[in-house]
């Protein structure tokens, strides 16, 4: 199925099991990037990567979010995919959607999943600026936050997902170290 037409994926069947997974929130001119602990549970801030002007497979942001995904032997990635409260897309969702398709490429045999991310920018502002951080100069700060929270409600998902399937369902996860 082609993501670019379809929704936001969801936690499910194809879970990868036990492993890190990278959360990437992708914007017009930085990509924040936030990483989770092996069992899947929490999402901490990464780095910020400055958005490149190319746009071919070794393009140095394609390239660094690769090494990041390499480095922390990720086993899933993330990328937020925005879209409007009524679900709609706009040219944040094709920018995000163009780059998982890129970043697909350089990553496979790595899942990249496109999560729904509503609101996640504006939810990580908010939560910087209630806790003392000013907003102004700290755009890269934002933009792992965002990552962060893209992630976690990944995780959070994946966790109820995960949970439902230890009850009958079809989702098996396999044992630390397999």
């Amino acid at each position: 199925m082609d993501h670019a037409e379809q929704g936001p994926d969801r936690p499910g069947v194809d879970d990868p099991g036990r492993g890190r997974r990278i959360g990437i929130d992708v914007g017009s001119v930085r990509i924040g990037v936030a990483s989770s602990d092996p069992d899947g549970i929490l999402a901490t801030p990464v780095e910020t990567v400055p958005r490149s002007k190319e746009r071919g497979p070794d393009a140095p942001d394609i390239r660094r979010i690769a090494d990041i995904v390499e480095e922390y032997e990720a086993v899933e990635v993330i990328v937020g995919l925005p879209q409007t409260l009524r679900g709609e897309r706009g040219k944040a969702a094709s920018i995000a959607t163009v780059f998982a398709k890129r970043l697909r490429r350089k990553v496979d045999p790595i899942p990249v999943r496109m999560a729904d991310e509503r609101l996640t920018t504006v939810t990580a502002a908010r939560a910087l600026r209630e806790s003392g951080v000013s907003a102004r100069g700290q755009r890269p700060v934002i933009d792992q936050a965002a990552a962060v929270a893209i992630l976690q409600g990944w995780l959070d998902e994946r966790s109820r997902s995960v949970n439902a399937g230890d009850s009958g369902g079809d989702v098996q996860l396999p044992e630390a170290g397999q």
